[in-house]
């Protein structure tokens, strides 16, 4: 016989939307064989009541055994051979429909009592099963949404502990229910074809006693076909016997796990970080009115580039959200936990979601960071994947030291091979080896965006767009008009974050400073940065909001102690500024130190060529000749009001090279 479609008993404890939805198949089936068998059972009835009508009940029997091959039986395959021997079955009663006499007591035991059994045993059993099931489904989705709904501050341990239990109780309960629903649902698929052939059977072998004289003719031409009848009913049985066996040893291995599986967030599985695509149960916020909002369990899976959904019985999912170039980050949310919400590409679109676990809502978090960077088109997205989580992982791993970092420290002034020599210094031995501790503090706070008050905003605003200094100082300590015109130099930048450091020179100290910024981001998955404009004046340095046109920062020129680009990202730079601790007893306190690290569209060697032009400018101002002569030998555009920061050839093969990328 043909193997039978079969339910896996190892998805019962997922209870994913594709077993839900095979099982629909097989309910359906069920149903189909349960209206047959009650049809096919009167049939029998009407033969076993009615002697005087024998021959018309031997034709209705006949009939109903045809129509076996025109059910629309939704797991129908494999059934020929047994369709074939039905149709045998329904032309040997036509043959016997003139033969038949009162076999009531026969026709009892070897017909209509095994359908009997078959109805009110396999097929009962498989409605009380389904109900079973149905009402440990029902509990588990409420103490789902009852654990789901616990707070995240202030939460009682005791409440917490029994909504636990609870929801291992019934996941368990729910997890025994299916399981035995879907034993009985495959051995149904082998006992339907033994309760169709084993009637026929009992009922012919009766025919065959009770007339033996008449029906000589008839049972030379059938030992065959009943033999092979018999023989296909033993091996269907002891195919059924050898699934039950499997399925029981099955049944029990699934059972036999701890306790964990059961209970929610107590994995002990380590946090996969590496992952490219991920599916499971979330649920899901959606707003129901103005300021109502409902929580919905759905599956989601990820596809490629998209975030998709599939609900309980849909045959397949739609797509939510596309997760290219997209973000995600932690939320606080109605007090719930491990909640997270994902943003589009564009900022229009969001949703928020919240995670069963915490390893699942970290492995969600990540998979979507890896989406989102495309590492799923490259032809080896898993070894992608691990490579940028081991440059995370070194990320945060101390480095002592700098001696590679100083071989290769970039010279501004090849930023243009006409422009104004970045001022030189004097040799000087190379540095000693310092550790990271003695540049940064261990544990100090990292800062990833600057803040501007309302109500400084609004000052500005009234001021004309000059920003009003917040500790006292005079406008002659900022730059003026006239003397911000000798060098006014835009960069776009976005701002990656600032932190405090024990010394105020070297390059070793911006360098780490990048390091930490960067890894911080990085493990605590803080992707978007803040946009501004850095006007490179000759008194002073200004972070300029780009929409608003307001400066969020300033920094004098004579409080910049050092800057420098990176050596191997040529698109990160930092600065260094010195400030004064007030709360010392000093009369001038103790200076301090704080690194600003940016990421530039323009390569950081330009910014920071710029930067030291405009300090070479501030100490010419003493000399009036000595500024002429500077200015004189400053590059500039042909028309002579920008400062000329590249060459004529590299500005002709950016050009070019734009121009490539663009085709």
């Amino acid at each position: 016989m043909p193997a039978v479609h079969k339910l896996l008993l190892e998805e019962a404890l997922q209870d994913s939307p594709q077993t839900r939805s095979l099982l629909s198949v097989f309910e359906e089936d069920a149903g189909t064989l349960t209206e047959y068998t009650n049809q096919l059972l009167q049939s029998m009835q009407r033969v076993y009541g009615a002697q005087n009508e024998m021959a018309l009940a031997m034709e209705q029997l006949s009939k109903q055994l045809l129509a076996y091959e025109q059910q629309n039986f939704a797991l129908s395959q494999g059934d020929a051979e047994l369709i074939g021997t039905l149709q045998s079955f329904a032309k040997a009663m036509e043959e016997l429909t003139s033969l038949h006499s009162e076999l009531a007591t026969q026709m009892a035991d070897g017909m209509v009592f095994p359908m009997v059994t078959f109805r009110e045993k396999d097929l009962t059993e498989i409605s009380t099963l389904k109900d079973i099931f149905g009402i440990a489904s029902d509990e588990h989705e409420a103490s789902m949404v009852k654990y789901s709904r616990l707070p995240k501050k202030k939460e009682n341990e005791k409440v917490k502990v029994e909504v636990v239990k609870e929801v291992a109780y019934s996941r368990r309960k729910q997890h025994q229910a299916s399981m035995q629903y879907y034993c009985a649902l495959n051995a149904l698929q082998h006992r339907k074809r033994v309760a169709m052939l084993e009637p026929l059977l009992g009922y012919t072998r009766a025919q065959m006693s009770f007339f033996k004289k008449g029906v000589d003719l008839v049972s030379k031409k059938m030992d065959s076909f009943l033999t092979s009848a018999a023989s296909m009913a033993q091996s269907i049985q002891a195919q059924l016997d050898c699934e039950a066996e499997e399925m029981r040893l099955s049944q029990r291995e699934l059972l036999s796990v701890e306790d964990t599986v059961y209970t929610p967030d107590h994995d002990q599985d380590p946090i996969n970080r590496t992952l490219v695509q991920k599916a499971g149960y979330l649920n899901i916020r959606n707003k129901t009115g103005l300021v109502s909002t409902a929580w919905d369990r759905l599956y989601f899976f990820t596809q490629g580039g998209n975030l998709m959904c599939q609900p309980r019985g849909a045959v397949a999912g739609g797509m939510i959200l596309d997760l290219d170039n997209s973000s995600v980050m932690a939320v606080e949310c109605e007090d719930r936990r491990y909640c997270f919400q994902i943003t589009a590409s564009m900022g229009k679109t969001s949703i928020t979601l919240q995670a069963e676990s915490k390893k699942e809502y970290e492995e969600w978090i990540s998979t979507i960071n890896n989406i989102s960077r495309q590492i799923y088109l490259t032809e080896n997205p898993e070894a992608v994947a691990i490579r940028l989580n081991q440059t995370a992982m070194e990320a945060v791993t101390p480095v002592t030291s700098f001696e590679k970092r100083l071989e290769g420290l970039p010279d501004p002034s090849r930023a243009d091979p006409g422009a104004v020599p970045f001022p030189a210094e004097p040799p000087q031995k190379p540095p000693r080896t310092r550790d990271s501790e003695d540049l940064i503090a261990p544990g100090t706070p990292i800062q990833f965006d600057i803040m501007l008050p309302a109500s400084e905003f609004q000052d500005q605003n009234r001021a004309g767009g000059r920003r009003t200094n917040p500790f006292g100082e005079s406008e002659e300590d900022c730059s003026a008009d006239n003397d911000d015109a000798l060098l006014q130099q835009v960069f776009d930048v976005r701002f990656l974050g600032s932190m405090a450091v024990r010394s105020g020179r070297g390059a070793e100290v911006i360098y780490e400073a990048a390091r930490q910024v960067l890894a911080a981001r990085a493990i605590h998955n803080i992707f978007r940065t803040t946009e501004a404009h850095l006007m490179v004046t000759s008194s002073c340095l200004r972070l300029i909001d780009p929409q608003t046109q307001v400066t969020r920062i300033s920094f004098q020129l004579q409080d910049v102690t050092h800057f420098a680009a990176h050596q191997e990202n040529g698109r990160l730079m930092g600065f260094m500024v010195e400030g004064r601790d007030w709360g010392q007893e000093e009369d001038e306190g103790q200076p301090s130190f704080s690194a600003y690290i940016f990421e530039s569209n323009t390569e950081g060697e330009k910014i920071c060529y710029t930067i030291g032009l405009a300090k070479e400018i501030t100490e010419a101002k003493k000399d009036p000749a000595t500024l002429a002569e500077l200015m004189k030998s400053m590059p500039l555009t042909s028309d002579g009001k920008f400062l000329l920061l590249e060459t004529e050839d590299e500005q002709s093969k950016g050009q070019q090279e734009e121009l490539e990328s663009e085709a």
